[in-house]
């Protein structure tokens, strides 16, 4: 590990300009969600990022906001669902102040619902439950690295692309005596 003034390498990432980018992350309760609009039939509700109590002008898909952890400066994953009693389904949100939403991936599928519970963050990335004895772990890069089509274990999807920046993993459960997971 390289000491580079006060702080270890390994909390820095190379962006892809050659600098260097702290990367710690860490839950925050400093951000809230004001809704916009109320969930349909067809379309999930809508809310605006409140920092601090003020109003950003960023509004993202969902209703209750269950974790925010800060990434770096001007970076936070959000974790948001709709408050759906039988078909629940966790919205991660990669969210930069100045420019949005910069990644959104999903997790849940019809007539399957979860509570999202036990999170842990470490400086280099998040854990949590989410439907069933899954933990999930999401890692963020500073920049965008190459997605393979297919690559997000099961029950994740995504909007079709070859980037990402969030790397998300859920080892499969241990098995039951009855064989099921």
């Amino acid at each position: 590990m390289r000491v580079i003034g006060r702080l270890c390498r390994r909390c820095f990432s190379r962006m892809g300009n050659g600098h260097l980018m702290e990367i710690k992350m860490e839950e925050v309760i400093t951000l809230s969600l004001s809704e916009v609009s109320e969930a349909t039939d067809t379309s999930q509700a809508h809310s605006e990022v409140l920092i601090g109590g003020n109003s950003t002008g960023i509004t993202i898909p969902g209703k209750v906001l269950e974790a925010a952890i800060k990434i770096d400066s001007r970076r936070y994953l959000l974790f948001v669902t709709d408050d759906v009693i039988f078909e629940e389904m966790l919205t991660i949100l990669l969210l930069d102040s100045s420019q949005g939403i910069v990644e959104k991936l999903t997790i849940g599928g019809a007539y399957s619902s979860g509570h999202f519970e036990d999170l842990r963050v470490s400086p280099r990335s998040a854990s949590f439950r989410f439907i069933g004895d899954t933990t999930w772990t999401v890692k963020v890069s500073p920049s965008p690295t190459f997605k393979l089509p297919f690559s997000d274990p099961r029950g994740v999807s995504r909007p079709m692309g070859l980037r990402k920046y969030i790397d998300i993993s859920a080892p499969p459960a241990p098995a039951r005596a009855d064989g099921s997971r």
